[in-house]
């Protein structure tokens, strides 16, 4: 699962002729978030909870709900390609670093309510991810497009 930052053409052709190592071409694309295998779009929601939380605001939506469909045709393959809402980029990079921790903490909170409890050397890692994701937002906040590319 990839979030990848801009222009949606280069970035369906990249997904399309398996090129996911040019996601990390700062020349190409403005910003890149691999999420790997372990984690889920669910948990993304559980972010924007955490940030909606500590912020006291109504933004960013959940990210499920940010998700639509390309329009036009495109064929990605095995992969599924989705445009992310502008709105949920900017909300994400708006959080102010004096939030970060906060957010982090009420986000492994919500994650321990959803999974049940989460192994203390994994914490850190959690924490380093959500400044993975709001470094990415910042990024990718003036970018053309946002797109998410995942498969099962």
């Amino acid at each position: 699962m990839d979030l990848v930052a801009g222009d949606s053409r280069e970035i369906l052709l990249a997904v399309a002729i398996d090129d996911l190592a040019s996601f990390d071409d700062r020349t190409r694309f403005a910003a890149h978030l691999s999420f790997g295998g372990a984690i889920d779009p669910t948990w993304l929601d559980l972010f924007s909870a955490a940030a909606r939380t500590v912020t006291g605001r109504d933004d960013p939506i959940d990210f499920l709900d940010a998700r639509s469909e390309l329009d036009g045709p495109g064929d990605a393959g095995e992969r599924t390609v989705e445009r992310i809402d502008p709105a949920w980029v900017t909300a994400i990079a708006m959080l102010g670093d004096r939030d970060l921790d906060a957010v982090a903490g009420r986000w492994i909170d919500l994650l321990e309510e959803e999974l049940g409890d989460l192994p203390r050397e994994e914490k850190p890692s959690i924490r380093t991810f959500a400044r993975d994701i709001v470094d990415f937002a910042r990024a990718a906040d003036r970018a053309p497009a946002v797109l998410l590319a995942w498969s099962l």
